[in-house]
């Protein structure tokens, strides 16, 4: 993870960064909609449930479903394991609270379901986490190669984010707060959801300048 989050966080041109991502005018960046979009993955009668709205919300990050893997989320048995798997996983637990860190275990429902879906083909470790952020925004964290690489290209992104927010009573987590109130977005929009557009927005021109290690065609809009 970078060392110097909390800087980050603070700069006085974060918030504006935020403001121009979550704009609907202007330069317009389509993941703004990711986690609203048809009033949002984990609204309490999908929440369990993938649906094709999800996947069309996942589209908003840049990346696309697998035809034949979203037919089998949508009406086969893929998408009927990972019901079973998203009922294990609790709604309002922010990662970096103490009970999200048993949540991002390895043996934890949330990583197994993250485990199957990058076992298809045409998905990997990007989709199938931005799948299943769009269903528990507060817990599971978006993520790509830009993000990857901005955090110190750790090998459990999950697990570091949980740290890192944890960490000196949730001191992160209180400067996420802050600055998403100074940028005027709503409470949709989670404490992680923030941090990774700050560091999506920061990071993403120097990453393809740079072409940095771990860059590819894959990108988060």
């Amino acid at each position: 993870m970078p060392t110097n989050l909390i800087t980050i966080v603070r700069d006085p041109d974060t918030a504006d960064l935020l403001k121009a991502y979550f704009a609907e005018t202007g330069t317009t960046y389509t993941g703004r909609r990711f986690e609203r979009l048809g009033g949002g993955g984990d609204r309490g009668d999908i929440r369990d449930v993938i649906t094709a709205t999800d996947l069309v919300a996942v589209e908003m990050l840049g990346v696309q479903v697998p035809p034949e893997v979203s037919i089998n989320i949508l009406e086969g048995p893929l998408g009927r394991e990972l019901s079973d798997l998203l009922r294990q996983v609790p709604i309002g637990v922010d990662l970096g609270e103490g009970r999200a860190a048993e949540e991002v275990e390895d043996d934890s429902p949330a990583n197994l379901a993250w485990r199957r879906l990058k076992e298809q083909k045409g998905v990997g470790a990007v989709i199938a986490g931005k799948i299943l952020a769009r269903k528990r925004p507060r817990l599971l964290p978006v993520w790509d190669q830009v993000l990857w690489c901005q955090f110190g290209r750790p090998e459990a992104v999950w697990k570091q984010l949980q740290n890192a927010l944890s960490v000196d009573g949730g001191v992160l987590r209180k400067e996420l707060g802050e600055l998403r109130d100074r940028a005027a977005l709503p409470a949709e929009i989670s404490l992680i959801r923030v941090l990774d557009v700050v560091l999506w927005m920061r990071h993403r021109p120097e990453h393809k300048e740079r072409n940095c290690p771990g860059y590819d065609t894959v990108t988060f809009v």
